[in-house]
């Protein structure tokens, strides 16, 4: 989900802006960034702002329209703190968000000039108008913090529409990975290799005895660890052997 936002920032006139507005973005693994007509790109001012997100300012796409901006893009919500006399259907950030997670298609989430935000033309493109919520007699956000408080809802509901693991249990899961085929075929070769050393079978006559264990290894489904462990059981009976001869 995340792959297919887009953060589009509207002639932004300090560069440090844009470097904060990047770091946002990569703390919650946001990597898409848009600028139209920016005063100042590129600049120290924002790779030092970004601290370390240099990665999504090397790959930021500028454009000289907004419009432009939005191609390929099937769902826009602009970002502006001003009521408008014309209403426009609003969300909050966790609404915005929420709307974002079961969107199949390329997403722009839109912020506008550090000074009036964006303008009704550009609005006009919107389908949605995002709103934080703010103290009423001071709604005047900075965008890169307008930014990182979408970016966090954005994660949020993320985190909320994927299968979770918890922390504990992502290690085990990893570790419980189903054996290579390889491993297994020579974990069979070294126990039929160790079973006749121990003379407990007869390889002229070997029956099904091999088969059987197959079918009982098989049908626990060995992972990794327990390969290792079974081979490491079967070098210790092998070394037993020769010591007790």
């Amino acid at each position: 989900m995340l792959n297919n936002i887009s953060i589009i920032l509207i002639n932004i006139t300090h560069p440090g802006n844009i470097g904060a507005a990047a770091r946002a973005m990569k703390t919650m693994g946001i990597k898409h960034l848009a600028l139209v007509q920016p005063k100042t790109f590129p600049s120290a001012d924002a790779t030092a702002r970004a601290a370390g997100a240099d990665d999504i300012l090397a790959n930021a796409q500028v454009f000289d329209s907004f419009e432009e901006s939005l191609q390929d893009c099937h769902l826009i919500l602009g970002t502006s703190a001003r009521q408008r006399s014309l209403g426009w259907p609003t969300l909050t950030p966790k609404a915005c968000a929420e709307k974002v997670s079961t969107s199949p298609g390329k997403v722009a989430v839109v912020f506008g000039r550090e000074s009036i935000g964006l303008t009704n033309k550009e609005l006009d493109l919107c389908h949605y108008l995002v709103q934080i919520p703010t103290h009423p007699t001071f709604s005047s956000l900075n965008v890169a913090s307008a930014v990182q408080i979408l970016a966090y809802e954005l994660r949020n509901a993320y985190i909320a529409s994927a299968p979770q693991t918890p922390l504990s249990e992502r290690g085990e899961i990893a570790a419980s990975i189903p054996a290579r085929a390889e491993d297994v075929a020579q974990f069979y070769q070294h126990l039929e290799q160790t079973l006749i050393e121990m003379e407990f079978l007869d390889p002229k006559k070997p029956k099904r005895l091999m088969r059987r264990l197959h079918r009982l290894f098989n049908r626990i489904q060995l992972i990794d660890s327990e390969v290792r462990i079974l081979r490491g059981i079967l070098t210790a009976v092998q070394k037993k052997k020769i010591v007790n001869y």
